[in-house]
């Protein structure tokens, strides 16, 4: 039985549960906020969330686990079966969590939890949130998934990641991200209705 480590309230403990849930994988959730104490330490380097525990052996960072969820469990494949567009999937996803989830991550505490962000933080913040998302969209493939025919792992992080820097960027610099994305929208809105991610929504709604 893999154990799954950490808050609901976190999207890649929720994009990680998804994943389970996507391949019929058992699993039990274990309630671990982000901590630097010794015990969650073992289990995330970082004290982050999420992470699992497979016969004793712990695995942090969403990818990795997504990674290892793959292979024990090749179906329903989140990956395409060919090299270069295996590739291209990942390389998506790593654009829109790094140069735009985590980017839009470093006003996190001002928009969130009444800390406090200097103008040139917010600016140079925003233009990174905003070269991120043009580089999410020379990537974005939306016919009718993020990188194609098939749904991936990019569509995960896609819907995983885009709503938290949605929000921060609305707060902190009152700009629509998706105003400009009409395409991700739509995408977003159908993502939202397949049975894992309805599944995620609604358990964590009534946590």
């Amino acid at each position: 039985m893999i154990k799954l480590y950490g808050l609901r309230m976190s999207n890649y403990y929720s994009l990680v549960k998804a994943v389970l849930i996507e391949k019929g994988l058992e699993f039990e959730e274990i309630k671990a906020p982000p901590t630097q104490k010794e015990d969650n330490l073992a289990r995330s380097p970082m004290g982050k969330m999420p992470s699992i525990e497979v016969d004793g052996v712990y695995l942090s960072e969403s990818l990795a686990i997504v990674n290892y969820l793959e292979r024990i469990q090749p179906e329903p494949s989140l990956l395409p079966a060919d090299p270069v567009e295996a590739a291209k999937a990942i390389e998506l996803a790593l654009h829109i969590k790094l140069n735009v989830e985590l980017a839009a991550r470093r006003l996190l505490p001002a928009a969130m939890f009444g800390g406090t962000a200097s103008e040139e933080l917010i600016e140079s913040t925003r233009q990174e949130v905003l070269r991120g998302m043009q580089a999410v969209s020379a990537l974005l493939v939306c016919k009718p998934y993020a990188a194609g025919d098939s749904f991936t792992i990019a569509d995960m992080y896609l819907n995983y990641s885009m709503g938290l820097a949605t929000s921060i960027s609305t707060k902190m610099f009152d700009h629509d991200l998706l105003a400009d994305y009409p395409q991700v929208s739509e995408l977003l809105s159908m993502l939202a209705e397949r049975p894992s991610i309805a599944r995620v929504t609604q358990e964590a709604a009534s946590k």
